[in-house]
């Protein structure tokens, strides 16, 4: 089918691909958990930016500027992966909410290493996420998803070892 009634149960576009029906469900399922992720660590990193006081404040809010950036630059592939794969995408806050698994921090105020100390942690988090995602695409013989994962695997240990760098004495 070549028209534009491309359309299969559930609302997915029916996207041309060889990956199997469970592939692209499991691959997908799996980028859409690290789409909201990397929404989360984006406002967290934004949040931290503007929020970051003291006497390394030029260094630490250009620094997590740079990291919020770079992690924003990660945002629309892997939407576009997902539905590269026929899948759904999050639609909203709400939906990303129900999928994050990195918190949110609302407290009024953090001290500057606590800041750069739980970023390096969430990325961790995000870079062990990415990894779990690989495996399945390993399994799954999704060499496109998996490629794009170890930019982003490589991207996040850079962004783990300049917080951590950051916060020796």
């Amino acid at each position: 089918m070549t028209d534009r009634s491309e359309k299969i149960a559930g609302g997915a576009l029916a996207t041309p691909t060889d990956l199997g029906s469970k592939a692209r469900q499991e691959v997908a399922e799996g980028m859409n958990r690290l789409l909201a992720d990397t929404f989360a660590l984006y406002v967290k990193c934004k949040n931290f930016h503007w929020h970051v006081s003291g006497p390394h404040f030029r260094s630490y809010h250009l620094l997590l500027d740079e990291q919020a950036t770079a992690i924003y630059g990660m945002l629309d592939p892997i939407a576009e992966r997902v539905r590269k794969l026929g899948g759904m995408t999050i639609r909203s806050i709400g939906h990303i909410g129900k999928l994050q698994r990195i918190k949110d921090n609302d407290a009024d105020f953090v001290e500057a290493t606590a800041m750069l100390d739980e970023l390096r942690a969430d990325n961790q988090a995000l870079v062990k996420s990415m990894r779990e995602v690989h495996e399945l695409c390993d399994k799954d013989n999704d060499i496109a998803t998996a490629s794009l994962l170890e930019n982003w695997i490589d991207e996040a240990e850079e962004r783990i070892w300049f917080l951590y760098e950051s916060t020796r004495s």
